[in-house]
């Protein structure tokens, strides 16, 4: 977080009363001035770095409302929400607003010699769920870093008074072609044109928002479905929440990876769930019935336990493991037993058990070995 002296609102540049609008507008505008690609300051990764620490804080309501309480906000970090990490799906991942800046400066108006992807990519998010949260079923919001299409100029990149004309120095082909004389003749070749980078058109009058490219560094909000049963490792794809498209060219999605979190007493097996109870030893030897908390909220799973249970043993318990992905269907519950023997007993006790010893004929100097297995 920026030091305590620094003011946020002027990291910023911004009155304390700024609306959401103008503290976004602000942050873009200071980011273009001091991000390490375009600014070689020796101080500018720093100064960056503090501006985006300034704009977490913010551009979130909550974070906002207790920094203009009380001045500081414990444990504030770049990057948006606590519980969402960032996959490298798609080749040199975004890993936050400096990545996504990178992204920007690069995408267009470069003299890069290959063909612009107009389309936007896909980005993928690695999201932490609980056991429990899987079990139900239940809803995210994610609050990741991204190109979005600009709302200044309807993601066309084309300012108030500007125009969309063919590019004069390739005709509209977006491919310049030079002839080279060489001793074995005239030789052709046809590089991608530097001044629509390929697209053929280019803009007369660029939105001052997003300099011609109709996207712009932007936090993202969005809410994510998690269907009851889902499983670590699987995906979710929303449609159209990746890499806004140049001038409005189709968006990537939001690949989402579910990320399952370890639980203290349930292990998941596929759609079956292990759980480890111990038992009494007088159950054990009589049978009898137990009552163990299910993976849903207030559930009450019953086990019977069979007269002669030994420790090891596993009780399966139909319908009571996790639900199966669109179906009303569930795994099984199994049930792994251990007989409880105590450590210490009262004279009464142990008089009531060597009766049971006696009652059975058990010998303990008489016990015969058994096969290993």
């Amino acid at each position: 977080m920026p030091t305590a002296t620094k003011d946020l609102y002027e990291v910023l540049g911004v009155g304390r009363d700024a609306s959401d609008s103008e503290i976004k507008k602000a942050y873009r505008r200071r980011a273009r001035e001091l991000h390490p690609d375009v600014n070689k300051s020796p101080h500018a990764e720093d100064e960056f770095k503090e501006l985006n620490e300034a704009y977490d804080v913010l551009s979130d309501a909550q974070k906002r409302a207790q920094y203009d309480r009380f001045g500081t906000i414990p444990g504030a970090a770049s990057g948006g929400s606590g519980y969402v990490d960032f996959e490298d799906i798609f080749g040199g991942g975004f890993g936050g607003m400096g990545d996504i800046f990178s992204s920007f400066f690069s995408g267009f108006g470069a003299t890069a010699q290959k063909q612009v992807r107009k389309e936007g990519r896909d980005m993928g998010i690695g999201l932490r769920v609980t056991l429990e949260e899987a079990a139900r079923g239940t809803k995210k919001e994610l609050v990741y870093d991204r190109l979005a299409a600009c709302t200044e100029c309807s993601a066309t990149g084309i300012g108030p008074d500007g125009t969309k004309v063919v590019c004069s120095e390739c005709g509209g082909s977006g491919r310049v072609v030079t002839v080279q004389r060489t001793f074995l003749g005239d030789m052709q070749s046809a590089q991608t044109c530097a001044v629509c980078n390929g697209t053929g058109e280019r803009v007369e009058g660029a939105c001052e928002e997003c300099g011609g490219q109709g996207r712009v560094p932007d936090r993202q909000r969005v809410s994510v479905e998690i269907p009851p049963g889902i499983h670590d490792g699987q995906q979710l794809r929303v449609a159209e929440f990746g890499e806004a498209g140049l001038q409005g060219a189709r968006a990537g999605d939001l690949i989402v990876t579910i990320r399952l979190q370890p639980h203290d007493h349930f292990e998941r097996d596929g759609d079956d769930l292990h759980a480890s109870v111990d038992i009494p030893m007088t159950t054990a030897a009589l049978g009898g019935e137990i009552r163990i908390a299910g993976i849903l909220p207030d559930e009450q799973v019953r086990v019977k336990i069979p007269r002669g249970t030994q420790s090891g043993e596993v009780l399966r318990v139909k319908g009571f493991g996790m639900p199966r992905v669109r179906s009303d269907k569930r795994g099984d519950m199994q049930v792994h037993v251990n007989v409880n023997i105590p450590k210490k007993l009262s004279k009464k006790e142990r008089e009531l058990v060597q009766k049971l010893a006696d009652e059975m004929g058990i010998d303990d100097a008489d016990i015969p070995l058994n096969k290993l297995r």
